[in-house]
């Protein structure tokens, strides 16, 4: 297999790295090695334009090579599609022509969200397409059942509406007026529950009655209840896990002190045995046990990010210098970041999701000695907790989630990350 991913199947070509990668006679052995090289190689971020191109050429069922399509026919079936579909070139006014704004879509790293709901109406996309670009193309949460612009957007797609037809809900519901506050806000709901209420939407009344509870002037925040609820329970096992292994830690080190401690005893001739066995006895008291409460946000910045070098001020040095900045930008955790999750500043991404219960698995030993069975546990527990917030399955073209993956299935899974972490960095003197 050459590096050259194929841009029409991202998906199979990942899987044929990681398995070639973890089926090597080597892997139990230079686990590390194998999956920093597959990285740096082979294994790159797809980025949006990539996806975008691929829909196209795939629907579009151009009868020639995918890599002999010019961007300027990619461009003319967009400006045709959005014509034919009564798109306009964005959802606020704007002076920007179709020719311009195609060609950064079609070059783009990453885009906002809205514009793949634009390009929802303009290329006549179905719910499941969108939901696809946003977990996958551009790797954010599917379409958000607590946002009034997105739930007209997919009743619309559900019901292939035009944009036409999405202008006139839109206002509609802007128009409507403020409904009163209440202690039951929709916003303080768990998504999967909203979610489930606004499957069962039939009509354009249907739609504006369940709009109307969010129709209020108390300024709710709208981050997932479910998406915090999966969070926080794995933190909390994070936190647990994590004073178990500072405990091992400690009860190496203090069971060196003890037999010092003992050796010395022994060789008093001027204390009694009896005595002997009280002084050790109190001793042994003195062993501290750290408690789940007592872990912070920089407790688990340092589990996780073990390997990574740190500049004269202690801090870690900047992800950008890594050799994989590419594969693993905004993947790598601190205690910033958890904070600012904790203190609902941030919004919490499938990347947290993933990593969290990839450390919670990668301590589960004697629930699965064997990798291959932890590995299809970790799988099946990750994409339930990705389905209920949203967010898709784990999806192996991201380089980041492969290499999760594949560490998963090595002997030490966290030694593992931490190796590969370490490895793409240089240390500049």
């Amino acid at each position: 297999m050459n590096g050259k991913m194929n841009p029409l199947n991202f998906t199979e070509y990942a899987e044929r790295c990681m398995h070639r990668t973890v089926e090597n006679s080597y892997f139990f052995e230079k686990d590390a090695d194998l999956i920093y090289r597959a990285l740096e190689d082979k294994l790159h971020p797809i980025s949006f334009a990539d996806y975008l191109k691929r829909y196209i050429y795939e629907k579009a069922q151009l009868g020639k090579k995918y890599e002999d399509v010019a961007i300027e026919e990619f461009q003319k079936i967009i400006k045709i599609n959005f014509e034919e579909n009564g798109t306009p070139c964005s959802f606020e006014p704007t002076t920007a022509k179709m020719s311009a704004l195609s060609k950064n879509w079609l070059t783009q790293q990453n885009v906002n969200r809205k514009v793949i709901f634009l390009l929802g109406f303009g290329l006549k996309m179905t719910v499941k397409d969108v939901n696809s670009f946003l977990t996958k193309a551009i790797k954010e949460q599917g379409i958000n059942a607590k946002n009034p612009f997105e739930i007209i957007c997919w009743y619309c797609y559900k019901n292939r509406y035009s944009y036409y037809k999405f202008d006139e809900l839109w206002k509609q519901y802007r128009k409507a007026p403020f409904g009163k506050k209440t202690d039951n806000s929709i916003y303080q709901d768990r998504t999967i529950g909203v979610r489930s209420s606004f499957n069962g939407i039939k009509s354009d009344d249907d739609l504006m009655r369940f709009l109307s509870r969010f129709k209020t002037d108390d300024n709710q925040i709208r981050l997932s209840i479910t998406t915090r609820e999966n969070f926080c329970l794995l933190y909390e096992e994070a936190k647990t896990l994590i004073a178990d292994l500072y405990n091992q830690s400690e009860e190496e080190k203090f069971n060196e002190i003890l037999d010092d401690y003992q050796r010395e005893l022994l060789h008093n001739e001027k204390i009694t045995d009896e005595e002997r066995i009280r002084r050790l006895d109190h001793k042994k008291k003195e062993r501290k046990y750290i408690q789940k409460d007592e872990i912070t946000e920089s407790d688990l910045e340092k589990v996780l990010c073990s390997a990574i070098p740190i500049d004269r001020n202690g801090n870690l040095i900047s992800n950008k210098f890594s050799k994989l900045y590419s594969q693993f930008q905004g993947k790598r955790f601190s205690r910033q970041h958890i904070n600012d999750i904790l203190s609902n500043k941030a919004e919490i991404n499938r990347f947290d999701l993933i990593t969290l219960n990839f450390f919670v698995y990668s301590q589960k030993m004697d629930d699965s000695y064997d990798p291959k069975d932890r590995y299809e546990k970790f799988v099946i527990s990750t994409n339930q907790i990705l389905e209920q917030c949203s967010m898709g399955s784990l999806y192996m073209a991201n380089p980041y989630e492969c290499f999760v993956l594949m560490c998963i299935l090595s002997v030490s899974p966290l030694s593992t990350y931490a190796d590969v972490w370490e490895m793409s960095y240089e240390v500049k003197q």
